[in-house]
């Protein structure tokens, strides 16, 4: 028997990985008379592309049963696959797994033509089915499956697998290939041990399960060895087990320091030592916060201790660790108001990025359970998203996605975390009234429908220029702005700079072997030359800069600088002017030494900066 797994992803990403279903082809292999039998493709797809293309491409492999793992992004798309696959061959057996299925199968089975849905956990029910069918058997009476019957339909709750190790790795065994894959998603855990009502991740799956500290030793050496760039790690709260989260944390730190890795963690369970050790890898954790009002989030499940917090994120902010912030608004008790007072505590607490979305109302939960007698509007169909509370209004919703709009372009894509709060600081302005007044000023530059995704990095660079020195000329504060300047291009270069792959260095030997006045030189990709109001390293010292105290102290006297990442670094080098217009002169086309020359730059001095910027990669030579 033919089995096609189809996987659809929102879009083309490092996460776009078909986790879920190779899952449930390596589970299928351990029974090795079943494995005989049914032979399972995995098919992948984006959302954007052409059903008629995607169902060609699963009729290629003659399937005798198809598979969909269903999620809130792709629920339509894989309908309208499915239905498209009934209507060319009548007699192939469709099905589907996920969260859609199981929060919502009476939904699903109304919607598509599916024989049968898996809910919950698909290992154990999947082999089941693929067993009964491989034998022209009906999957009727197996837990965990949900069944049309009359226009009704029936279901059981499955079993999760009990020892995860049982699953063998999809990676391991080659099912998926690291390498290839751009990221890897990484699952440590199934289940979760809180119960927030808006959340779906503990339905159906009991106790926390953990895979082995030897599975996880294994497939981090492969990773490390198939040379993967960032990894996101599956598991909903990675250090509410501390010792077992430090020891994986030691275990990356001697195995994959080069990979980054996203985790999800929550603050009640970072102390000194765990803050330390997600500062010594390459890592970013993403903490929900939701709200910084206790009764709100006691209102959805959840505790909330203010000072509690703060201390925590303290700790990761002493140690040096990224992490960045959930906000959600349009939950249950929660005003306009309160979501601007939300966003201002998170910003206080400087974190790398925030990430702010509304409330859904995902089927399957307990908010779903109880969101009429609440009275939340919400969208029926996915994405889910909350219209309306009774205490967020319509018009508040929309009010709250301009400042999340504007938080997120501002702040998160124009990773302003360094200097946020020395700039805003002078002009007295919450940071939620400073990005009103940000997206009011933004939509006069760029049109009522200004999107996120119209702007390039560069543009976002811009606009925090320009709005700056906006906002300080209408404060009175002009005498501040070249230093606030300085530090937001600064950051700015800093951050491209990090992001450009650093280049190959020269040897000494190849160096010593060059004509270096005769040769093509060009700035490498990723070096970014600047000039500055200031001596650059007077605002770098200045560590947690105060620009009034600063610009009292220090005489804007100009600086010009080259901005480099060498290896796994970013370095800053302040030049005198020659040697920054030497750099700028330099095109790859013309030879070095009359360059210099032209800039009354010695031939002695030309070779030695040259050869400085070379064996630091600030420079490439170029073929004649």
């Amino acid at each position: 028997m033919e089995v096609v797994l189809a996987a659809i992803h929102a879009y083309q990403s490092p996460q776009a990985v078909p986790l879920a279903n190779a899952f449930l082809k390596t589970y299928l292999a351990t029974d090795e008379g079943l494995a005989g039998r049914v032979s399972v493709t995995l098919c992948d797809f984006l959302t954007d592309e052409d059903t008629a293309t995607c169902v060609a491409t699963i009729l290629a492999n003659n399937p005798d049963a198809v598979g969909f793992s269903m999620y809130l992004w792709n629920r339509e798309m894989c309908e309208n696959i499915a239905i498209a696959l009934r209507r060319q061959k009548p007699h192939i057996t469709l099905f589907a797994g996920g969260p859609e299925p199981t929060g919502d199968p009476e939904g699903v089975l109304r919607d598509a033509p599916f024989d049968f849905l898996i809910l919950g956990e698909g290992e154990i029910p999947f082999v089941e089915a693929m067993g009964r069918l491989s034998e022209g058997n009906k999957v009727a009476g197996i837990l965990g499956i949900a069944l049309p019957q009359a226009g009704e339909y029936s279901t059981s709750q499955g079993r999760p697998v009990t020892l995860l190790d049982t699953i063998p790795s999809p990676y391991l065994t080659e099912t998926l290939d690291p390498a290839a894959l751009g990221g890897v998603l990484w699952q440590l855990s199934r289940g979760c041990d809180f119960g927030c009502d808006f959340c779906f991740d503990q339905r159906g799956r009991g106790p926390v399960r953990r895979f082995s500290l030897e599975r996880i030793r294994a497939e981090l050496g492969l990773f490390a060895k198939s040379r993967v760039a960032q990894i996101f790690v599956l598991d909903s709260t990675f250090n509410r087990d501390m010792q077992r989260a430090k020891a994986v944390l030691r275990l990356i730190a001697k195995t994959a320091p080069h990979i980054h890795f996203h985790f999800e963690t929550r603050s009640e369970f970072i102390d000194d030592e765990m803050a330390r050790l997600f500062a010594h890898i390459t890592c970013s954790l993403q903490i929900g916060l939701q709200s910084a009002d206790p009764e709100v989030n006691r209102g959805v499940g959840r505790h909330f201790d203010r000072a509690a917090f703060v201390r925590k994120i303290t700790l990761l902010n002493e140690a040096g660790a990224i992490f960045g912030f959930d906000l959600m608004y349009g939950l249950p008790g929660d005003t306009l108001r309160g979501f601007a007072a939300s966003l201002d505590f998170a910003i206080s607490l400087a974190p790398n990025h925030l990430d702010i979305f509304p409330l859904a109302v995902l089927p399957g939960t307990p908010l779903a359970a109880r969101a009429s007698a609440a009275h939340l509007r919400h969208r029926e169909a996915p994405p889910y998203t909350v219209y309306s509370t009774p205490s967020f209004s319509a018009r508040d919703m929309e009010r709250a996605a301009t400042l999340a709009n504007a938080c997120d372009i501002f702040y998160s894509r124009g990773k302003s975390v360094a200097w946020f709060g020395a700039v805003i600081a002078p002009l007295d302005l919450l940071p939620s009234a400073f990005f009103r007044d940000f997206w009011r000023w933004l939509k006069r530059q760029h049109g009522s429908t200004i999107n996120e995704t119209d702007l390039s990095d560069e543009d976002i660079w811009q606009a925090q220029r320009a709005f700056v020195t906006h906002t300080y000329s209408r404060h009175k504060l002009r005498r501040l702005l070249p230093a606030a300047i300085d530090l937001i291009d600064y950051h700015y270069h800093y951050a491209a700079a990090l992001l450009t792959p650093p280049p190959e260095l020269p040897t000494d030997r190849e160096l010593a072997r060059m004509d270096l006045l005769a040769e093509r030189f060009a700035v490498s990709p990723g070096a970014r030359l600047a000039r500055f109001s200031y001596e650059i390293f007077d605002i770098l010292e200045a560590g947690d800069i105060d620009l009034r105290e600063f610009v009292a102290c220090f005489t804007p006297t100009g600086s010009w600088a080259v901005i480099y990442a060498r290896g796994d670094e970013v370095f800053t080098e302040s030049l005198i002017e020659p040697f920054f217009r030497l750099l700028e002169r330099l095109d790859g086309q013309s030879t070095a030494g009359p360059l210099a020359s032209a800039l009354d730059i010695s031939p002695d001095e030309a070779w030695s900066f040259l050869e400085f910027a070379a064996a630091e990669g600030i420079i490439r030579h170029t073929a004649s």
